[in-house]
């Protein structure tokens, strides 16, 4: 059993390219079923992080691989879980 907390304390990590998304930022859940169903990440920083971020990662919960005590492994196409905003 993981709790929310502990998911926010590890960094995510794509074992495809070996990404660092950096840390979970929140949960997407599904309200009929009552699972997780994605992992969101603040995406890329714009202009050395002064303008904020106009993107973020939606990590799908079922392409995550482990959940270690530092990290937590995912496997992912980088490109297909960004999401603008």
């Amino acid at each position: 059993m993981v709790r929310i907390y502990e998911l926010r304390q590890k960094e995510i990590i794509n074992i495809k390219d070996g990404t660092r998304f950096g840390f979970a930022a929140d949960l997407e859940i599904d309200t009929k079923s009552g699972e997780i169903a994605k992992v969101i990440v603040p995406g890329p920083a714009r202009v050395f992080g002064i303008l904020g971020r106009d993107s973020e990662y939606c990590i799908p919960w079922d392409a995550i691989q482990q959940i270690g005590d530092d990290v937590i492994l995912v496997d992912v196409d980088t490109e297909d879980c960004i999401e603008e905003f």
